[in-house]
């Protein structure tokens, strides 16, 4: 019998088409750059495009979603590098990550950042995280000048009796019971004024004039201060906890392209700077190195930007609880609870 040549139909020749493409473009993402996994607006866009090739992004919903696929690593091949939280980086093990190895990089920051570096390991422990930025939880009112008036109270203010069902708290109890010093009795009258516990929508409540105060990371409220005169924010005397924004370089990570420390290191200095400090992040670089750019702020937010090593020294982060310090804090929060 004669072979007759099959014939191809135009349909199925776009069909082949198709799949040869979509074979180059997976052969070209397997060969493409490390990855620079983060939530989205995590990372200022300025800072972002500056990324250098071969790196490029890839932006998640949220931080549970980075954390979540870091914990599944082994489903695809590790990112370059992450970006979290350090409340969302605790929850990683140390095994998870390698160290960056750039102490001329570290070197450039403030020794108050030295401990999240090594994520809270002792000294002498490898560097695991880049701590960018930073911003201290503050007291935010809203038309209450005379409570602004009392700010040498620092968190007692809070206890004010005008306040009840007024105040909004953060999400995490941990921030409360660190502002009250673990105090049992602050606590129970802290808890008996809350309006809410919620950090990410506290600022509309604030705003909106459901709460008349609100405990607040200070970067939610560094960019309203220009055009919101109703605002006064607090950072008490005694000083505060702080929050940090981090990068960290997961093990198994391709190593025949290194962190892009020319650029890690660019968000230290102008003209990103500026722009960083304008949403309330400020690097932990020595006050002297932020100073010529801080007092370009208005004054008031210049002195919340550059509150000076003292204030800076009374302030602390928040190192990974112990199972046992979970349960005691737990149990210290739900016995301080108000009763019906």
């Amino acid at each position: 019998m004669a072979f007759t040549p099959a014939v191809l139909s135009r349909r199925r020749l776009l069909q082949l088409g198709v799949g040869a493409g979509a074979g180059l473009l997976a052969a070209c993402r397997s060969a493409a750059g490390p990855e620079l996994l983060l939530a989205e607006a995590d990372l200022p866009a300025a800072w972002l495009k500056q990324l250098p090739a071969p790196w490029r992004t890839r932006q998640l919903a949220d931080a549970a979603a980075v954390q979540k696929a870091m914990r599944e690593l082994g489903e695809r091949p590790a990112p370059g590098l992450v970006a979290l939280s350090d409340g969302w980086a605790s929850g990683l093990s140390r095994q998870q990550l390698q160290p960056f190895e750039a102490p001329r990089l570290w070197a450039r920051l403030a020794a108050f950042s030295a401990p999240v570096a090594r994520l809270f390991a002792p000294v002498g422990e490898a560097q695991l995280a880049f701590p960018w930025a930073y911003s201290p939880w503050v007291i935010a009112l809203r038309s209450r000048p005379d409570l602004a008036a009392r700010r040498q109270e620092g968190w007692q203010l809070l206890l004010d009796p005008s306040l009840r069902g007024r105040l909004v708290l953060p999400s995490s109890p941990r921030i409360s019971l660190e502002i009250m010093g673990g105090d049992f009795e602050r606590l129970e009258r802290l808890r008996a004024q809350a309006l809410a516990y919620d950090d990410r929508d506290g600022l509309n409540l604030l705003l909106s004039g459901d709460a008349e105060a609100a405990v607040l990371p200070l970067q939610r409220l560094i960019p309203l201060l220009r055009r919101d005169q109703r605002l006064a924010v607090i950072w008490p005397d005694s000083g505060a906890p702080l929050s940090w924004q981090l990068l960290l370089r997961p093990a198994g990570a391709a190593s025949s392209v290194p962190p892009p420390l020319e650029w890690l290191g660019a968000v230290l200095e102008q003209p990103l700077l500026e722009g960083l400090l304008a949403r309330g992040l400020v690097p932990p670089l020595p006050q002297a190195d932020l100073a010529p750019v801080a007092r370009r702020f208005p004054a008031a937010m210049a002195a919340l930007l550059l509150p000076g090593d003292a204030l800076l020294g009374r302030c602390w982060s928040l190192p990974p609880l112990s199972l046992p310090q979970q349960l005691a804090q737990q149990n210290l929060w739900d016995a301080a609870a108000p009763r019906p």
